[in-house]
């Protein structure tokens, strides 16, 4: 992995202080675990999430939100938070307060609180359409995955630089019916194929974790998690690959609205999140990643988060107690 020059302007946003914000979050969307309402549970999250940031000294922005403002109160894209506007260090934000609606509202595994900040412009403002994703983990030579090649040169090319035979990679998917054809392509090939029902930012970052054996991570998902994945990657290696993808005019539009002109790119890793960047996520439920929040006796809860660096190559994983009315 290429060094990544620390950044000064985030040395002012603490990295803990990252932490805190994906925790309240987490600890919001937890009272709505298996509750089956997932817009509730999205809007604890949202509320919990601003306040956290809107306590922080910074004149920050968010570029991958909740939506644009028409469609969303609350996060959404061109919102600014931070208690220093004008004065403090200008922060772009990434976030997805609840990665998971669905899992949390069915008690399922990886629901998520997450978070990326980066320097003023160092993260593709995405607009909120669905984006190809295929993301490798670290220790590969560069470009050894391409998705302009297809699913089966990726994976023989994975296995040839891993030094095994393509029957032996394991691929994360979500499980979608627009995916029929690729899960096809891989069990063709004898792959482990592990769906999963939602939460890609979880499926994209478990390529960097040898102990969860996934190899890749392919297919398509929302372009905002995209980018917030790939600022995961940044932190601690690995490679990343994103096009867009446009299911009519509209969405067309949107992208045109914000700056994209070539429809057709393939984003690499640093094109979606450059420079220094700093990622945050805290479990809501129990997952591959994260434990989820926890209720104990007293009212005390406890939260599991990790946090990464991309100037450092630092990955820190913080245990929460917090106790009521403190």
């Amino acid at each position: 992995m290429n060094a990544t020059p620390a950044s000064k302007v985030l040395d002012r946003v603490l990295v803990l202080e990252m932490v805190r914000v994906t925790e309240a979050a987490a600890i919001a969307a937890s009272k709505l675990i298996g509750r089956g309402d997932e817009k509730a549970a999205d809007h604890a999250a949202v509320e919990a999430m601003r306040a956290a940031l809107n306590e922080l000294a910074m004149d920050g922005t968010v570029v991958i939100g909740e939506g644009e403002r028409d469609e969303a109160p609350m996060l959404f894209i061109g919102e600014k938070v931070g208690s220093a506007q004008g004065t403090g260090p200008k922060i772009d934000i990434a976030l997805d307060p609840l990665e998971g609606t669905t899992i949390c509202a069915k008690a399922g595994p990886n629901s998520l609180a997450v978070l990326a900040v980066a320097e003023e412009g160092n993260l593709l403002n995405a607009p909120d359409v669905y984006m190809d994703k295929l993301a490798v983990g670290p220790g590969y030579p560069d470009g050894i995955i391409d998705l302009a090649k297809t699913p089966t040169e990726n994976v023989k090319a994975v296995a040839a630089a891993k030094g095994v035979q393509p029957n032996e990679i394991i691929v994360c998917v979500l499980d979608r019916p627009r995916h029929a054809d690729l899960i096809a392509e891989l069990r063709g090939l004898g792959c482990g194929v592990v769906l999963i029902g939602d939460g890609d930012v979880a499926g994209v970052i478990a390529v960097t974790d040898e102990d969860t054996t996934i190899d890749l991570y392919m297919g398509s998902g929302g372009a905002p998690e995209g980018v917030l994945a790939a600022a995961a990657l940044r932190c601690v290696g690995g490679q990343f690959n994103g096009r867009l993808v446009f299911r009519n005019d509209d969405e067309r539009a949107r992208a045109r609205k914000w700056g994209i002109t070539d429809l057709n790119k393939i984003y690499k890793l640093e094109e979606l999140a450059k420079g220094d960047c700093i990622f945050a996520a805290t479990g809501v439920t129990d997952g591959s990643l994260l434990d989820g929040v926890k209720r104990r006796k007293g009212g005390t809860m406890t939260t599991e988060s990790v946090v990464m660096r991309a100037s450092s190559g630092t990955v820190r994983w913080v245990r929460g107690e917090h106790h009521k009315g403190r």
